[in-house]
């Protein structure tokens, strides 16, 4: 999930939108947690996909296929279209309780490229659409209801919503050479 530290930062143009989204797509971390959730399901032999190796590259696959469309949705094709930016923007300041439900509130809505916040249309539409898609190439027996579409949608917003927690309260932390926020 990018991140902009700086409050007032200027708008981003639409390819510097598509720029981070691919820097996500190909970033360690975000290739290593896709390992390790496609090495949990394997483990609860999650999904109609078997056991072994082969079991393991389907399922590493398909959350890397739902990853990419969700990424590619929610940070750059619709914020190009609907004019508005993908960034996380860290707050600093304030109590706990003030910083933690500016990050879980920032799932829901978001900076337009004007600098007005806004309904997130690009993270939940993006979500829905990378759900919705996620249904052509899981196992039938796992994609039997339309239903399943929805919670995989209210599931990418909480994990936004956890991103943007670990961008307030941890990141910033871990990258000391930062310059420190302005209140």
């Amino acid at each position: 999930l990018p991140i902009s530290y700086d409050a007032n930062p200027a708008p981003l143009a639409p390819r510097q939108k598509y720029q981070l989204a691919f820097r996500t797509l190909v970033d360690p971390v975000s290739l290593t947690l896709n390992g390790i959730s496609a090495g949990i399901e394997q483990a609860a032999n999650t999904y109609a996909w078997g056991q072994g190796f082969q079991g393991y590259a389907k399922r590493y696959a398909a959350g890397y296929g739902t990853i990419l469309t969700a990424t590619l949705l929610t940070n750059a094709v619709l914020p190009v279209y609907f004019h508005q930016d993908p960034r996380y923007f860290y707050k600093g300041t304030g109590s706990i309780r003030s910083r933690a439900l500016y990050a879980l509130a920032t799932s829901v809505v978001c900076k337009g490229d004007n600098g007005r916040w806004q309904p997130n249309y690009s993270g939940i539409l993006g979500s829905l659409a990378a759900s919705g898609l996620a249904n052509a190439y899981y196992p039938a027996p796992n994609r039997a209801s339309p239903a399943l579409t929805f919670e995989g949608a209210a599931l990418g917003t909480g994990i936004t919503a956890f991103q943007n927690l670990m961008q307030e309260f941890v990141v910033r932390k871990l990258t000391p050479r930062l310059p420190h926020p302005t209140p």
